[in-house]
């Protein structure tokens, strides 16, 4: 094991690196001297072990506090990776179907167009639930109940089960409500209980008010003339009635970087984590479902959810081709559109995770038991990945003898 201390640019880099992985420490490295990474952290375990955990930079803009090694961050989208492993621990358990209705546990959604809207539907985007036409009262995102009645009133975009739709933030609660009526927890409750602290995680849907001394600044990404104009960032800036700008403005002034947003269970994008404890959650995914505590889950349930379950040319939200399976994004290789390098997320063929906004990401692949997770403060351009995780994903397949990522996936 080689302990690391050492300075790139301003920023201080620490942990460790086994000299195997040395060129994950390089693109680290490099991430910080030439691509503007404020602070950030990234992890890579294999067999269970871990053989990178590095960590760097500031908290915050003005980089007057350094990062240090218990230094979390709202990771944004990874956390619906954490909202659907607890659906399909349930599911594991045989107390949810993903083939039954909504209904079944949830009377009050099936209502209209809803009626036949499966648990499936929920977690592969395909609920027509993406976003909310009426303005939401501000703080909306802060108040479970009031979400939850909102998603009852409201009628679908599209038929459900017909298309899909990226569901932005609404996920943590199509999905989270359903785990919350069959254990009688809320989703954060049950996801401590039941994974965080079996896997001896760091990781927060709903943080507890001393803990937030720990949680570095968030600087939004701010598109400039020279950023790319995707698609979605267009509709998002010019067609305020689209599902696109719905989707991420209609959020009753959600501020990411309060305490109001960090003490919130949002399960579709207020998850509190770091590397290490990102990547520890995929470690019994990328396993056959064993951890150090056991086994979480059965390796049938595990080849289900790095399963395609929907894939389009044309996602109703983000307006680009996407793949996804069950509550996890699958390798989307969108490198042939003008702006594909800021919509796409190369892993492997049999990989499964989440990328998060600005460029988190957290994922397993079994097929090499591969669970690596990187994150930080300082989001970058476009909808998936972007070169800084990119480059951290892509020097953790070289390492492991992967030749390239040619089809749209890493392989051997």
């Amino acid at each position: 094991m080689k302990t690391v201390s050492i300075q790139a640019g301003d920023a201080k880099i620490r942990g460790f690196c086994e000299p195997k992985y040395e060129g994950v420490l390089k693109a680290f490295e490099n991430n910080f001297e030439k691509l503007n990474e404020l602070g950030a952290t990234v992890c890579v375990n294999v067999d269970g072990e871990t053989v990178v955990d590095l960590y760097g930079g500031h908290t915050d803009e003005g980089k007057t506090d350094e990062w240090k090694e218990d230094t979390l961050s709202i990771v944004f989208s990874c956390t619906k990776a954490a909202t659907a492993f607890c659906a399909h621990l349930l599911v594991d358990r045989g107390e949810l179907d993903l083939h039954a209705p909504v209904a079944k546990y949830w009377p009050e959604f099936a209502v209209g167009s809803k009626k036949d809207t499966s648990v499936a539907m929920m977690l592969n985007h395909s609920a027509g639930l993406p976003a909310f036409r009426e303005p939401l009262k501000p703080g909306a995102y802060y108040d479970w109940d009031y979400m939850v009645e909102c998603l009852e009133k409201e009628e679908p975009f599209w038929v459900p089960g017909t298309r899909n739709g990226y569901h932005m933030v609404s996920f943590g609660w199509t999905v989270g409500e359903l785990v919350r009526r069959v254990t009688g927890q809320s989703l954060g409750q049950f996801f401590r209980a039941e994974i965080a602290e079996p896997l001896g995680l760091d990781f927060w849907i709903g943080l507890p008010e001393e803990e937030e001394s720990r949680v570095s600044h968030i600087v939004q990404f701010a598109p400039g003339p020279d950023d790319p104009a995707t698609p979605f960032l267009v509709s998002l800036l010019n067609e305020p009635h689209s599902i696109s700008s719905l989707s991420f403005m209609n959020s009753g002034g959600y501020a990411p970087d309060s305490r109001e947003a960090h003490a919130a269970e949002i399960g579709g994008a207020g998850g509190i984590s770091n590397a290490r404890a990102l990547a520890g959650m995929f470690v019994p995914l990328a396993n056959k479902g064993e951890s150090r505590n056991g086994r979480l889950l059965s390796d049938q349930t595990i080849d289900r959810m790095g399963q395609a379950s929907v894939a389009t040319m044309h996602d109703a939200t983000l307006l680009m081709p996407t793949r996804f399976g069950l509550g996890f994004m699958l390798s989307m290789d969108n490198r042939h559109r003008p702006h594909g390098q800021v919509e796409s997320i190369l892993i492997g063929r049999e990989a499964f995770g989440h990328v998060g906004a600005g460029g988190h990401i957290g994922f397993a692949d079994p097929s090499c038991n591969l669970a690596f997770a990187y994150t930080m403060n300082r989001s970058g351009a476009g909808l998936l990945l972007n070169e800084r995780g990119q480059s951290l994903v892509d020097a953790t397949y070289r390492v492991l003898g992967f030749r390239d990522n040619a089809p749209g996936y890493w392989r051997r």
